[in-house]
């Protein structure tokens, strides 16, 4: 997962983040093995702000198509250390693997810490197909 984080902090640097000053990046693996990044693109009017997870994971089905699944991400902010938010996790939900097998990994006290996404978002709101 190293390799995802250091492509996080990569994208992390291109963070417009003038107003929260919080410079968040993620990359994330697909299951067809494609890598894609995302950082967070802040407004003035906060709701239109999209966080990097968000960010990489919609350059991912612009990519790949509406059946992309999301294997493995990492998330990483400068100065900073938390998983993704609430809207993210869902996101990350909606794009798992089954059963929610879907890695994420953030650090936590300077350390790589990686959970599923059924771990973070136990009770994900998923459409039944």
């Amino acid at each position: 997962m190293s390799d995802l984080l250091a492509l996080a902090e990569q994208a992390a640097r291109q963070a417009y983040s003038p107003h929260s000053k919080f410079q968040v990046g993620c990359a994330l693996q697909t299951v067809a093995g494609k890598v894609y990044s995302g950082c967070n693109v802040e407004n003035a009017s906060y709701g239109l702000t999209i966080c990097a997870e968000r960010n990489a994971i919609f350059h991912a089905v612009a990519d790949e198509g509406p059946l992309m699944k999301v294997a493995r991400l990492a998330v990483i902010c400068h100065g900073h250390e938390f998983p993704p938010c609430g809207a993210c996790r869902q996101v990350i939900a909606e794009f798992a693997l089954p059963d929610g097998k879907t890695e994420v990994t953030f650090l936590c006290h300077g350390k790589p810490v990686t959970r599923t996404i059924a771990e973070l978002l136990p009770e994900a709101f998923i459409i039944p197909s």
